[in-house]
């Protein structure tokens, strides 16, 4: 095993391969807290990517209610529970990896999915954790009642457990980019990489008798596009770029201002070890001790962050860039109550008022001397 530093978890660990970045490292954020679970990241690349014979349990992206609910089945119960006592101590993690708790024999500690796994996309949808008694009555945030939705995708991670996993060096990571592919002429279908990745996002299609994963929709980013779950997203809470180390980060980066900055974009269950590139802003009113589990030690002060960014004009304004153009951002601006987005080559891309005008009409028009009435 080689020794590779991980910022996430604040120290170096053991992972099968020398640590080697790529050139820059493709990334996404997602605002939690405003997903409404319409699916249509979900049917945006199912219906470009996996229409076809074997693929038809795949959901290459999937938005799943948490706490109840998981696909495929218990992913993260499961990983959890076997990897054990996760102890954060400050911003170091003091537990064990995925890697370094491997089996003697194994290269990554991870489980299998039974094929009734994946049968339940949506199982707990919309289900809160709590009773709500008769004459129960919600104000302002709830604790005791509550649910959110995840949004998932592959996360090209760092530190790949798919990739390490491999015996036939059939994944790999893109050095342009950084997102991670299949070989698909190597792949034999052994299904370890399966087994491997603990956010079961890569899949066996028995058809072809290969694994198959989300390409981050590679050919889409190589034109400075967003990838279809990105663009297709109507709730606009995503948001596209790449992210830089810690002690490289740039303000004026979008990623690197949520991620480092502002450190108000967490991964998810960072204590795996896999350094995840795709980033979120917690949900407001989940329990802290949960919060924590799924983000790391951070979550509580981010919700915080998110929750003063009314009165930080740069935060505000880059939070209403998110979702408002179908391209990669590489970098912002706010001037004047206005954000802007650029692009690679600084070309603007999208302008946007932090403040949306609001306009109150009389209730008389004056020019047709006639009374407005609200219609429905």
């Amino acid at each position: 095993m080689a020794r590779v530093h991980n910022w996430q978890i604040g120290r170096e660990m053991e992972y099968l391969h020398e640590g080697a970045r790529p050139q820059r490292q493709l990334a996404g954020v997602f605002d939690i807290n405003k997903c409404i679970a319409c699916q249509t990241c979900t049917l945006a690349c199912k219906t470009t990517w996996t229409s076809g014979p074997g693929q038809e349990y795949m959901l290459w992206n999937n938005v799943e209610t948490k706490p109840r609910g998981f696909y495929p089945l218990g992913y993260d119960v499961n990983i959890l529970t076997a990897l054990g006592p996760q102890r954060w101590e400050g911003d170091r993690y003091v537990g064990k990896t995925i890697f370094e708790s491997a089996p003697a024999g194994e290269r990554v500690l991870g489980w299998r999915p039974e094929q009734l796994d994946y049968a339940h996309p949506n199982i707990g949808e919309d289900e809160i954790l709590g009773n709500v008694s008769q004459g129960g009555a919600f104000e302002d945030t709830h604790p005791q009642w509550w649910m959110f939705y995840l949004m998932r995708t592959c996360n090209h991670c760092t530190y790949p457990a798919c990739l390490a996993a491999c015996s036939r060096s059939s994944i790999y990571k893109r050095p342009e980019d950084g997102i991670v592919l299949v070989d698909q002429s190597r792949c034999r279908g052994y299904q370890e990489c399966v087994k491997a990745c603990p956010y079961k996002k890569v899949y066996f299609n028995a058809h072809t008798g290969t694994s198959e994963k989300c390409i981050g929709c590679y050919p889409k980013i190589e034109a400075g596009d967003a990838s279809q779950c990105f663009a297709a997203c109507i709730g606009k809470l995503r948001l596209q770029g790449w992210i830089s180390t810690p002690e490289q980060a740039r303000e004026d980066n979008p990623v690197d201002y949520l991620v480092h900055v502002r450190k108000m974009a967490l991964p998810l269950m960072p204590q795996l070890g896999l350094e995840p590139n795709l980033y979120y802003i917690p949900p407001i009113h989940a329990p802290e001790p949960y919060l924590v589990q799924m983000f790391g030690p951070r979550a509580p002060e981010a919700v915080r962050t998110y929750r003063a960014a009314r009165e930080d004009p740069v935060l505000k304004g880059l939070l209403v860039l998110l979702g408002s153009t179908s391209k990669i951002i590489s970098k912002f601006s706010v001037q004047n109550d206005t954000a802007i987005a650029f692009d690679d080559s600084g070309t603007e891309l999208v302008r946007v008022p932090v403040r949306e005008p609001v306009i109150i009409r009389p209730p008389t028009d004056r020019l047709y001397q006639i009374r407005r009435e609200n219609t429905t």
